[in-house]
């Protein structure tokens, strides 16, 4: 694959369209659509405010779910030349605090506006900016190639979320590349289904925005709900689907999700986590004229930097499916010694919010640009084609979500039942399936496992997110040690996955 990466600004290709063609529609829910025009005064609105009232480069913090209201601050906070903070609403709150404290921002713009935060940081309500009553301005500077366009928070090895700052030029190059070689026209309709916070969904929120094409979300209720997804997703007349594997795999389940019942879809891509063959060749053989593309690439990186179409010939050839050319104006080094994947390039992020330790740690130079250390295992062929090979380190990726397995661990460990705790990838397919807890109790009070598990759950339910909790639990009285004295983590594997 070839990208042909111009200079052109992604913050500029959306005013565009908002200016040349209001009556475009933007932006489809259930309940009403929403126009270019709409986005383009709502954002005028609260960029205007942003500037009349914050003298601070501080970042802004939207606080909601897949409302049009997110799209619509994210496009105005740009447009006053600052960065923005996704964070979903169902984020706990100790981890919610604990992204405040680390990112230290400006203000918080409640979408969903409900839900309180405690927090002496300034809030707003996103109606309370609609009402600014101020000089609106049409004309901005807006955030420039080298300022940071937006700050999604990951998982962190020491219980501290890490903010992934990612730049305008970053983001440009990876949308120019994914609207270049993906062959994704004007005026489509995209699935906008992976929540804001999580970076899978730049994939489709950003090359649609500067594309003139459509976002439909599916709210969270829809995906948890078999029947209401299927009652939901025949309506959208989606053409490019971009979500997970593990999503899709839901997905494939019904029967009917097929090209006879969605004519419309002509493009597949997928991120987040390892495509596996049987799921691309199901996918194959329901869709046999949409395109399939696999994709790869960290947050750090802006989302992906390699992606290859999974042809019929590629499922015949490859048992484990390739990862990607890398993009035209990126490159990979493999470390002979260890395997690890090293991302160089235009798209890599300049480092940790206010984390210069493990900015350090992650990120370096390589003659003369940016890199990437992505704890990734890979290979390269002779045609240039990336391979994963796995994590060198105890970093998972679940349902698409990245997944510091210490960073599970360390909240378990605070547990008022839990002793110690170590965390293990329950794997098939060369996937993680779900996260399994081998515990050791202390002071529990339960005369049965399963009361203790419950209890350990709704506590740990405060400070992680779902798809960060454990789906199993096994209590030992002791854990199996190397003969250097460290607990053998390699036994509990094998263990769990016999």
């Amino acid at each position: 694959m070839n990208s042909n990466v111009d200079n052109k600004l992604t913050l500029s290709d959306i005013t565009k369209w908002t200016k040349q063609f209001p009556e475009r529609l933007v932006y489809q829910t259930k309940e009403r659509n929403y126009t270019y025009g709409e986005l383009g005064e709502q954002s005028n609105k609260i960029a205007s405010y942003l500037q009349q009232t914050i003298s601070t480069p501080k970042p802004i913090v939207v606080f909601g779910d897949l409302q049009f209201e997110m799209v619509a601050a994210f496009v105005g906070i740009s447009k006053a030349g600052l960065p923005y903070i996704p964070i979903s609403s169902d984020t706990p709150q100790d981890r919610l605090q604990l992204i405040l404290q680390t990112a230290e921002p400006a203000l918080i713009i409640r979408v969903d506006e409900q839900k309180e935060i405690n927090s002496t940081i300034p809030q707003m309500t996103y109606t309370q900016l609609l009402q600014f009553d101020g000089t609106v301005e049409t004309e901005f500077t807006g955030v420039q190639r080298d300022d940071t366009y937006y700050i999604i928070f990951t998982s962190g090895t020491t219980g501290v979320p890490k903010g992934v700052q990612i730049s305008h030029a970053n983001l440009s190059s990876f949308v120019n590349w994914m609207l270049t070689d993906f062959d994704l026209k004007e005026g489509a309709n995209y699935l906008a289904q992976a929540a804001y916070s999580f970076d899978l969904s730049v994939m489709g929120l950003y090359p649609a925005l500067a594309s003139g094409s459509i976002l439909s979300p599916l709210k969270k209720e829809e995906t948890a709900n078999f029947k209401q997804l299927f009652a939901r997703l025949p309506e959208l007349s989606i053409e490019n689907w971009i979500s997970t594997p593990s999503f899709i795999d839901i997905c494939l389940m019904e029967t009917t999700f097929d090209a006879e019942h969605y004519p419309t879809i002509s493009h597949f891509l997928f991120c987040g986590e390892e495509l596996t063959h049987a799921t691309a060749t199901l996918l194959h053989e329901r869709f046999p004229q949409a395109k399939i593309f696999n994709t790869y690439g960290p947050t750090e990186a802006t989302v992906a930097i390699s992606g290859v179409e999974i042809t019929q010939d590629v499922l015949d050839t490859y048992k484990r499916l390739p990862i990607g050319y890398v993009k035209s104006d990126s490159r990979i080094i493999i470390d002979e010694e260890t395997r690890e994947i090293n991302i160089v390039g235009p798209t890599i992020s300049k480092g940790y919010l206010n984390n210069p330790t493990k900015t350090k740690e992650a990120f370096f130079e390589f003659e003369g640009q940016p890199a990437y250390h992505t704890g990734d295992a890979g290979s390269l062929d002779e045609k240039g084609l990336l391979f994963y090979e796995g994590r060198i380190d105890f970093q998972v990726k679940l349902h698409g979500y990245r997944i510091e397995l210490e960073e599970v661990e360390h909240h378990l460990a605070q547990c008022a039942y839990v002793k110690h705790a170590i965390v293990i990838p329950k794997w098939q397919d060369h996937k993680v399936q779900q996260l399994i807890a081998v515990v050791i109790p202390e002071n529990s009070p339960f005369e049965k496992p399963f009361q203790l598990t419950k209890a350990i759950r709704e506590e740990v339910a405060q400070t992680l997110m779902d798809y960060m909790i454990p789906k199993r639990f096994i209590y030992k009285e002791t854990f199996p040690m190397t003969q250097n004295g460290k607990v053998d983590r390699k036994a509990l594997h094998a263990e769990v996955n016999q």
